[in-house]
């Protein structure tokens, strides 16, 4: 009895014979075929899968050319019968006429993966420790994985050449930047193997097997060489990094030469970071190329889109795109920036000296020395950056309501030792601190600093940093600088004066006219209350209240803002809650305004403004702290 099933692969010679072959489907192919191998045998090959029996080809006017099992022979449980079903020994073939064409020695190998003998083809070359893998049989990632980890235990590399493509193929090409696959094309009794390179963006590029080229690192074809000339750096995988971190760059520590991280249009700096919630630990950044590294006494928070890339040998680093730099108080609380000692004790605030009182006349006596230089005993210790940033403005606000000036040492002797002894630079740096940021309607009190009534030296400096215009190469003593000086001042003693007076408007100093007068003091105004201006009543000098506060009612506003803001840090903008507090906060900082000593009320005031006006300071307060268990019962939440 006959076997009618289509079988199209066979071997040549015998059962146990690797030399395969696909019969011709077309009666005239299969007639040419007869003619030129008259002598081949066909069996149903074990290299196949199959039971080892004879086969005969049979012709068809009518229908597909194929072979048949001979009656008699033993049952068959052979699964694939296919064209494709022998591809594994046409590849094995091609790898050895391929050896034999360059003249090497190397070993051939097909391997049973569990569904026939057929499941891959190996390529070892004699004398190298390099192999190539032509995956046949279906393979998942956690299969691939352990398959490299055996592969890898006697050898140093491993090419994977996969038939087809998916998730695995395209696991490889992001890894590696490239991948290598192959086919089979039907010609006549063959299967003719092709190589393809693929690169990452670029379509397949399909080379014969017999025009490729064996080499002791592997398969090359002509794209393969052009790949692994100019390999491309394949994108390190990241995952992206919730709640924001803080971080110094340190430019004294080398970067490693061997790190993985480093691609195109990036560059690598070592850096000490502080995630939120975590400890400082030193790590590399990746920035873009064309940044520009700040002063490494600078502390940054890295906002968002910040990345972990990892690799799976442990090497990490943190992908940043922008930061923004935090100010002194903010970057003193991470432990990155550089602190002052805090005081042993809290002294008394200081007065600010009045006129003709014996402190005025001691300082006034030293002028002549080089250096003031407080008297020890009765020198109070130094207050931190933040405390002293809010108290010189204080002192300030203060002398600028009694219509005085004073001198850096005065000003210096209030904050603690070491103030008064600091550099110019770091004058600079404090003072602008305290008129950040420069707005129009708020005075630059800095410039109701100097000696003799002149300017300080680094005032120009100051204005600079602040960034006003025209302030560049400017000397404090000259008449410009002097002019706008007292034209500063009287806006100062406008502004903080009770009743308050008209402000005249801002000039940059390069704009004050050489030829003009002296600033007089501008006419006293009285401010009229919204609802008598409403009501058409008389311009009498009646004001609304401001706020009746206290130094410490004050702070304590301060520093509730403060913890808000540290909560909002850590949770964003994603949450309502946040919103809720962003308001809370805004105006909290409108009721600050109003409550300083000192601080003018405005004739129309807005909504904000108005709603200060009518709140003490222990209802803002209350909704401050309330604000900040809010956020915090979302990060519970939600983080």
């Amino acid at each position: 009895m006959l076997d009618h099933r289509l079988v199209q692969t066979a071997v040549i010679g015998n059962a146990s014979s690797d030399h395969p072959v696909i019969l011709p489907m077309g009666a005239a192919e299969l007639e040419v075929w007869r003619r030129r191998h008259p002598n081949y045998t066909y069996w149903c090959g074990y290299e196949l899968g199959g039971c080892g029996g004879r086969l005969m080809d049979r012709l068809y006017r009518d229908k597909v050319c194929h072979f048949a099992h001979v009656a008699g022979g033993p049952t068959c449980g052979r699964v694939a019968t296919g064209e494709s079903s022998a591809d594994h020994l046409f590849i094995k073939r091609g790898l050895r006429n391929l050896l034999s064409k360059y003249g090497q020695r190397g070993d051939v190998r097909t391997h049973d993966l569990g569904s026939g003998p057929g499941g891959a083809v190996d390529l070892q070359l004699a004398g190298t420790r390099r192999r190539l893998r032509f995956q046949l049989a279906p393979l998942d990632y956690q299969g691939w994985r352990h398959a490299s980890a055996t592969l890898g235990e006697d050898i140093d590399d491993v090419d994977w050449l996969f038939g087809t493509e998916g998730p695995l193929t395209k696991e490889i090409l992001a890894r590696n930047g490239y991948s290598l696959r192959f086919r089979l094309e039907t010609d006549g009794g063959e299967r003719r193997v092709h190589i393809g390179a693929q690169a990452r963006n670029e379509p397949t590029d399909w080379t014969p097997l017999d025009e490729c080229e064996l080499r002791s690192d592997g398969l090359w074809t002509p794209t393969v060489e052009k790949i692994r000339i100019s390999p491309p750096r394949p994108q390190p995988a990241g995952f992206p990094l919730a709640g924001g971190l803080v971080f110094a760059f340190d430019h004294k520590a080398p970067v490693p030469d061997d790190l993985p991280f480093s691609t195109d249009g990036r560059r690598l700096v070592m850096a000490d970071v502080k995630p939120i919630g975590s400890p400082i630990i030193r790590a590399v950044l990746s920035l873009p190329a064309d940044t520009r590294l700040p002063p490494a006494r600078h502390v940054f928070r890295a906002p968002d889109h910040s990345r972990l890339l990892v690799r799976e040998d442990g090497g990490w680093a943190i992908r940043i795109d922008r930061y923004l730099q935090l100010n002194a108080m903010d970057a003193a609380q991470t432990g990155l920036g550089r602190i002052l000692p805090e005081p042993q004790k809290a002294p008394p605030p200081a007065a600010v000296p009045q006129a003709g009182s014996a402190v005025t006349k001691s300082v006034k006596a030293k002028a002549s020395g080089a250096v003031d230089r407080p008297q020890e005993s009765n020198e109070p210790e130094a207050l931190p950056w933040g405390k002293a940033v809010v108290r010189a403005r204080e002192i300030l606000t203060t002398s600028a309501a009694q219509r005085r000036t004073l001198r850096w040492s005065a000003l210096a002797s209030q904050l603690g030792n070491p103030y008064w002894a600091r550099s110019e630079s770091f004058r600079i740096g404090f003072l602008a601190e305290v008129d950040s940021p420069l707005r129009e309607g708020k005075p630059v009190l800095s410039a109701l600093l100097g000696d003799e009534g002149g300017a300080l030296p680094c005032l120009p400096a100051v204005l600079e940093k602040l960034g006003m215009d025209g302030t560049a190469g400017i000397s404090a003593g000259s008449s410009t600088v002097r002019r706008w000086t007292e034209r500063e001042r009287e806006r100062a003693f406008a502004a903080h004066e009770r009743p308050p007076s008209v402000m005249a408007r801002r000039t940059e100093p390069c704009q004050v006219d050489d030829t003009s007068t002296p600033t007089r003091k501008p006419k006293r105004v009285p401010v009229v209350s919204s609802g008598r201006a409403r009501q058409g009543g008389r311009n009498e000098p009646t004001r609304v209240q401001a706020p009746n506060s206290t130094a410490e009612q004050r702070r304590k506003v301060r520093e509730a803002i403060d913890r808000v803001q540290r909560k909002m840090f850590v949770l964003g903008s994603a949450f309502p809650a946040s919103k809720q507090a962003h308001q809370t906060v805004r105006r909290a900082r409108v009721w600050l305004e109003l409550a300083t000593p000192g601080g003018a009320v405005p004739t129309n005031p807005s909504k904000l403004q108005r709603h200060a006006l009518r709140t003490n300071a222990p209802d803002l307060l209350a909704e401050l702290n309330l604000a900040v268990l809010e956020l915090a019962a979302v990060k519970a939440k939600f983080l």
